[in-house]
């Protein structure tokens, strides 16, 4: 028995949900997203929830149905709630501002490197004194927005002797000792 796939979504007001041809939309007040689901799996609508089931209980199919029922609940929560994640700077002289959907990282390279995110993505950047960056980002799409957090993170990940790097606020590096003077 799945236990992820067998249970409900519950649709909030002022969400709409349609499937057609295997797509499943979901409008919001925050967003519109699609999501392609494969023809094994069906989608029912119906009393303001939404439910999937699977044809047999072979290997590909319990993991599609829990798979599916997961992407369409991140939907949901992402058109009425969104989404935000929030990385740190950590490390003397790293810096990061923005130009509108343009991001530009002063990691320590002997170059700075800018990023162009998609429109679907909302940014804040801060840099107060005495404290690390921070940048902030928002959006709808779960997927989208994790992977840009890991493409920024790719830029300088935190290192485990001092600790430099990007990082996500809360996130604990583990740490390692460093040399030890050895005995003669």
């Amino acid at each position: 028995m799945s236990r992820i796939g067998n249970l409900p979504i519950s649709v909030p007001a002022g969400v709409t949900v349609s499937v057609k041809d295997n797509n499943v939309t979901v409008k919001g007040p925050k967003g519109e997203l699609s999501q392609f689901v494969n023809p094994d799996i069906t989608v029912d609508i119906k009393d303001g929830e939404i439910k999937l089931s699977r044809p047999t209980d072979n290997g590909p199919h319990r993991s599609m149905h829990g798979l599916y029922r997961a992407l369409i609940n991140n939907m949901v929560v992402g058109v009425t709630e969104g989404y935000k994640k929030e990385l740190e700077l950590v490390g003397v002289g790293y810096r990061v501002s923005n130009q509108g959907q343009v991001l530009e990282f002063a990691l320590g390279f002997t170059h700075n490197i800018f990023l162009q995110l998609p429109k679907e993505i909302k940014i804040e950047t801060k840099s107060e004194r005495n404290q690390n960056p921070l940048v902030i980002l928002e959006s709808c799409d779960k997927q989208l927005l994790g992977q840009v957090c890991a493409k920024i993170r790719s830029f300088r990940k935190p290192e485990p002797y001092k600790g430099k790097g990007i990082k996500f606020v809360g996130e604990q590096i583990r740490r390692k000792a460093g040399k030890s003077a050895g005995a003669k």
